[in-house]
């Protein structure tokens, strides 16, 4: 096994948010308009605001008619993965051959920092659901959280995503991703609860830390002070928080390869609690496959404070 069967397409996992979501990967590995300090795949490697066809759109629609015909069907195909989506010139496209594919709904999960410029708000407008992001309340806390490319600036991010919202006329959640003592405190809060008033998103989701960070100063927010964040936004907020899966929901052990346990590592760090959320597996025999995986060389652990996490392997 050199790589994942799949090179874009990954999943189903369960989601809170989103219920069983097949995820479709548009850029290359870290390839991205942030480089968050709080980014669970490390640092960004080439930040950027080039948009161009960084995988072939024929290449993805093969991959997810194959994951589609597999079953079960998932709840959502998303578009997300390993870096900013909206990077992807073709992205428009891609959403419409989805949708003549399959009733399946997307969703676009972005950092929205590109929704000001009107050929990327028109590419999404066939989507269903748009899940963009504001982890900010000025332009300083933009550029120390979030360290956007130089050219991006915070009010034109702002006013993006708030225009965006007016013309899409779907589903528009918000994500704000909090950072203790940067982002997680009462005055930084409010002024990003503002910010988010003006773009009148259906949803607000609150986020943080909880798989290794970018930087080690990164640091969650805890549950309970998140719950009381919430109350200081305007409409519907709610606390995002990785929770266990049901016995319901647990795959057979057959049903889950190898080659989708690495498929999920290589987005992101995960505990083998982590890997059993993510793909319905049992937790013990999360645990047995990433032994194995470990000793064939293909994953390595990780000790944090929070845990221990494994992560693939680059080039296996």
């Amino acid at each position: 096994m050199n790589s994942p069967d799949f090179r874009y397409v990954y999943g189903p996992v369960p989601s809170r948010r989103l219920g069983r979501s097949l995820g479709v990967d548009l850029v290359p590995f870290k390839t991205c308009t942030y480089d968050c300090i709080y980014c669970q795949l490390g640092r960004t490697t080439c930040r950027t605001t080039d948009r161009k066809e960084y995988v072939p759109v024929r290449d993805i629609l093969v991959e997810l008619r194959q994951k589609l015909a597999e079953g079960p069907a998932p709840d959502f195909v998303t578009l997300a993965g390993s870096g900013e989506p909206t990077l992807h010139n073709q992205i428009g496209e891609l959403i419409r051959e989805i949708k003549r594919l399959t009733s399946i709904p997307v969703a676009v999960l972005t950092n929205g920092s590109l929704l000001w410029m009107p050929e990327v708000q028109e590419a999404l407008l066939d989507a269903d659901l748009v899940v963009p992001s504001l982890d900010a309340g000025s332009e300083r806390t933009f550029r120390h959280v979030n360290r956007p490319h130089p050219s991006i600036e915070f009010e034109k991010v702002v006013q993006g995503i708030a225009e965006f919202k007016a013309r899409f006329g779907k589903p528009v959640w918000l994500e704000v991703f909090l950072l203790a003592g940067v982002t997680g405190l009462a005055p930084e809060v409010g002024k990003i609860a503002a910010f988010a008033a003006r773009m009148h998103p259906d949803r607000i989701q609150l986020n943080t830390v909880s798989r290794p960070p970018a930087e080690a100063f990164a640091h969650p927010v805890p549950v309970k002070q998140m719950e009381a964040f919430a109350g200081m936004f305007a409409g519907k907020a709610e606390v995002i928080c990785e929770q266990g899966v049901a016995e319901s929901e647990l795959l057979s052990s057959a049903a889950v390869t190898d080659g989708d346990i690495l498929a999920l590592l290589s987005r992101r760090p995960c505990t083998a609690r982590g890997v059993s959320t993510g793909l319905g597996l049992h937790i013990a025999e999360a645990t047995k496959r990433l032994q194995s995986l470990t000793e064939r060389g293909y994953v390595f652990p990780l000790r944090k404070s929070n845990g221990l996490f494994y992560e693939m392997r680059r080039g296996t």
